[in-house]
């Protein structure tokens, strides 16, 4: 299986850019995966985010990864702008690097990497491979 990512909604960043960031991680991780990143208004993404993590409220991404039979992997990652936006705000980031690092943090969790919740997070192996990536990427 060769890698693909299909990129839809308004996107936040080019659809080449997005699709560009992803392969980054996968070849980075010798990985192969077929991606789809949407791009969701905060409706959208508040509904998601209710029906499959119980938090009723917008979120910045959501990953999901689903194992093929013949042994390859599919996933889907949902970003929402507006979220992207306030989170960036409030890391002083232009919104660009924050898209960035949600879907190359997405990717990685679609690959099977996890972190935990709370003040343990960013000192996590998968959020620092994560933020090696993004210094990579928007460097």
């Amino acid at each position: 299986m060769r890698s693909s990512v299909v990129v839809a909604g308004v996107h936040a960043l080019p659809a080449r850019l997005c699709a560009s960031v992803a392969g980054h991680v996968l070849a980075g991780e010798a990985r192969e995966a077929a991606l789809s990143i949407s791009f969701l208004g905060p409706r959208a993404m508040a509904r998601l985010n209710a029906t499959h993590k119980g938090h009723d409220r917008p979120t910045d991404v959501i990953a999901f990864s689903l194992p093929l039979p013949d042994g390859s992997l599919a996933g889907d990652i949902y970003i929402c702008r507006w979220q992207a936006a306030r989170e960036a705000r409030a890391r002083g980031v232009p919104v660009r690097e924050e898209v960035i690092r949600l879907i190359v943090h997405a990717t990685l969790h679609v690959l099977g990497w996890d972190h935990p919740e709370g003040a343990g997070r960013t000192r996590a192996p998968m959020w620092q491979r994560q933020e090696h990536y993004v210094r990579a990427l928007v460097a």
